[in-house]
């Protein structure tokens, strides 16, 4: 599994080595991967100090150990809404192009299942870390981690200090007594923090298509909310919450009876068994049908598929047919809403895991 570092930085390129250091020390796969998200400013300082300085390369030669591939094509600036590069982060609009930005990168590194992203926040503004483990949070899989360095305070944002070196060298304290010290005497250790997942919450348009932190973050909220379901007979629609989910005619009224027998304190209904249609069954559906279709005329299929009652296939159809479209659209945020297997065989009945509380219609389709 390919590893990739993404570090936050802003002027402080250090925490890159600091951390590469860190993950050395404490016996952790280094990345062959090395990526940047910073600000125009913090682009140069990664630049001129990393590779132009050779401090990266100095890392692994110090430790021998095989290069990461980084370049100057690793260093992303992040943009503002307008495209141009974010110098720094000011106004409410730099902020939320910061946001999106590093949502984005997340995503995007998130979408490889052949990748292991570690992700540090040791660097830059408190509000790009911040960012960084929040979208961490929202498309971080079980083999992702987040992680800080911890730097002992004299050296800490050091400007001559990039990782505890394997043999003496000195270099004066960044404060006005100017102490001597020792690099090989510096301590960093790696922080890994612990986070919630909550991918399994974002819809799959969500995982591949490029999304707004605001986006991502009302998705995962959805999916954590309570449940709540409205439905519209007269456009075919459930909205669950701001998912707007179409089902044909034949599925939306098979939903509408199971949601309208839960409404009414009905028993929950057993799926008709093979050769021994359900007429009540079927008469409930088809006067929910109506409402949906109108009046029906003798052609009509499902007027007629239903006249002898209605068949287990029938039933297991649509049951089957629902909940794979609330799936689809829902991912795993759709288990509250699906029709759901209740009991043990032969005595299993199907319901709906919603309260009445949580079931509305509009008004003028209430039927």
């Amino acid at each position: 599994m390919k590893s990739i570092l993404l570090a936050v930085t802003g002027l402080t390129p250090q925490v890159v080595t600091e951390t590469l250091y860190a993950m050395h020390r404490q016996g952790q796969t280094l990345p062959v991967q090395i990526h940047i998200l910073t600000t125009a400013e913090g682009y140069q300082r990664a630049r001129l100090t990393l590779i132009n300085d050779g401090w990266l390369a100095r890392f692994y030669k110090d430790f021998q150990l095989p290069k990461a591939d980084f370049s100057d094509q690793h260093i992303h600036i992040l943009q503002q809404a307008n495209g141009e590069s974010l110098a720094d982060i000011r106004t409410q609009q730099d902020n939320q192009a910061m946001a999106d930005g590093i949502t984005e990168w997340i995503r995007s590194f998130t979408a490889d299942p052949e990748t292991q992203l570690h992700v540090s926040i040791a660097g830059g503004r408190k509000t790009m870390g911040f960012y960084a483990g929040y979208a961490l949070s929202l498309y971080g899989r079980p083999q992702d981690c987040l992680s800080h360095v911890l730097v002992s305070a004299d050296y800490e944002s050091h400007p001559q200090f990039y990782y505890p070196t394997p043999y003496s060298q000195v270099i004066y304290g960044n404060d006005p007594t100017r102490k001597p010290l020792d690099t090989q005497n510096a301590e960093v250790m790696l922080a890994e923090i612990a986070f919630v997942r909550l991918r399994h919450g974002l819809d799959t348009a969500l995982l591949q298509g490029k999304s707004s932190f605001s986006e991502s973050v009302a998705k995962a909220q959805q999916a954590l909310g309570p449940a709540h379901i409205c439905i519209d007979l007269k456009q075919h629609t459930i909205s669950v919450q701001y998912t707007v989910i179409k089902l044909n005619p034949t599925d939306l009224a098979f939903y509408s009876w199971l949601l309208k027998r839960q409404l009414g304190e009905q028993p929950f209904p057993t799926c008709p068994s093979d050769g021994a249609p359900e007429q009540d069954y079927a008469d409930q559906y088809l006067q929910e049908y109506r409402l949906i279709n109108g009046e029906l005329g003798g052609a009509d299929r499902t007027h007629q598929t239903l006249q002898q009652g209605m068949s287990k296939s029938f039933f297991e159809q649509r049951k089957s047919r629902i909940n794979k479209t609330l799936q689809q659209q829902l991912s795993l945020a759709a288990s509250a809403y699906l029709i759901s297997a209740v009991g043990q065989r032969p005595h299993t009945r199907y319901q709906i895991m919603l309260d009445e509380d949580q079931i509305q219609y509009q008004q003028e389709n209430k039927g």
